[in-house]
């Protein structure tokens, strides 16, 4: 054997299981069944050693948290919590203390839900997760404790139909009427208006929102806030660049030849157009809008030039007339503050009271960036806090 057939062997063999791997990887992908397990990757969780139903694991108070099920359109039936505000649960520790921990049959009878209901200032964040995992996967409860260990507002987080101990099988479709189902049940079951509720996404959970404002603002609904974090404009483009765990690429490798591109994005089955979709939400806008865009400049999954392309999109729907893409970054550059560590905050505003925020943050990566300052900032702007 020579010198050259013994490197020769190996080399071929380290080169051909990935790319044969990565070739068997594309092809499952144009089949439905495997595209959305890998896309939404819903059986990855830890059910097996951890119990939803015992929140204090994760370090909440006693009935501080309490898990139910809300029913969709569809009669999936979707798990939930819904999270009280650390300073409200202080004012009625004896009651709750006293409230039989864990899942509730008829979260109606419960002390945490009656603070909710019976608070005419009560307000309400609905917090719709990424892809992978369940409620209280990974650094999920941590970004709960964030917006609720000082603050008064109420968290209602879900698991989308197919995750965690949710029923069904997620789509595009079905994750908007799970989305549309936590709403109602927040306006209709708890009573809280649109005026007090902020609706937040991250990741995944960012497109799941921008479906949910459309679908309630074609029937004339607006809500305080819509914030997302870690966003994309649709995704066909975005898997164009996308990193699974910040280093599997899933189709950037083609990018060097676009027309193969091209057709296999055709095989994409569920879209999630977001930018096209919060361009519906501004232009339909009748009274008030707070939309923000909060971003990671070290997010390894999704590139922080996804979140441009959502501003623009956005902000396009306040203007008068199309811009190009130079005249558009022309005018942008006059609507952004820059900071001296490359980061910046883009802000466009229009009647009636619209304000447009896209910011970009130094760190935080993918998913901590959910424990940054801004998440907590946007909420508290998007209910007004901020007013003089």
């Amino acid at each position: 054997m020579t010198r050259t057939s013994q490197w020769a062997i190996p080399l071929g063999v380290s080169l051909g299981v990935p790319i044969g791997l990565y070739v068997t990887f594309i092809l499952l992908g144009a089949f439905p069944f495997f595209q959305r397990h890998f896309l939404y990757a819903h059986r990855i969780n830890t059910l097996f050693w951890h119990n939803l139903n015992k929140p204090e694991y994760w370090g909440f108070a006693r009935s501080q948290v309490t898990p139910f099920s809300l029913t969709t359109v569809d009669e999936e039936t979707i798990y939930a919590w819904h999270i009280l505000p650390l300073p409200t649960y202080l004012k009625h520790e004896d009651k709750l203390q006293a409230q039989q921990p864990g899942f509730s049959d008829n979260i109606t009878k419960t002390t945490s839900f009656k603070l909710l209901k019976d608070d005419p200032e009560a307000r309400l964040v609905v917090y719709f997760h990424g892809n992978a995992g369940h409620i209280a996967q990974g650094f999920r409860p941590e970004s709960y404790h964030t917006l609720t260990d000082s603050s008064r507002y109420h968290v209602l987080a879900i698991d989308y139909r197919g995750f965690g101990k949710s029923t069904g099988t997620p789509s595009e479709t079905g994750l908007i009427h799970d989305g549309a189902a936590a709403v109602d049940w927040a306006m209709h079951v708890a009573g809280i208006p649109a005026c007090r509720i902020v609706i937040m996404g991250q990741s995944l959970g960012t497109a799941v929102t921008s479906a949910v404002a459309e679908h309630f603002i074609l029937q004339g609904i607006e809500f305080v806030g819509v914030i997302l974090i870690a966003g994309f404009s649709d995704l066909p483009t975005l898997l164009s660049t996308y990193a699974a765990a910040g280093f599997i690429p899933v189709l950037s490798p083609l990018r060097i030849v676009p027309p193969l591109l091209r057709f296999f994005q055709r095989f994409i089955i569920d879209k999630w157009k977001s930018a096209d979709r919060l361009a519906h939400v501004v232009s339909l806008t009748q009274t008030r809008l707070r939309l923000t865009f909060i971003h990671a400049r070290n997010d390894a999954e999704i590139p922080c030039h996804e979140s441009d392309k959502l501003f623009k999109s956005a902000a396009s729907a306040i203007l008068h007339g199309d811009l190009d893409n130079d005249n558009f970054s022309s005018w942008k550059e006059i609507q952004t503050l820059r900071r001296d560590d490359g980061t910046f905050v883009a802000t466009a505003n229009a009647e009636p009271d619209i304000i447009i925020r896209e910011e970009l943050v130094p760190y935080g990566g993918h998913n901590e960036v959910m424990m940054s300052a801004a998440v907590s900032l946007a909420v508290m702007r998007s209910f007004g806090l901020d007013a003089s």
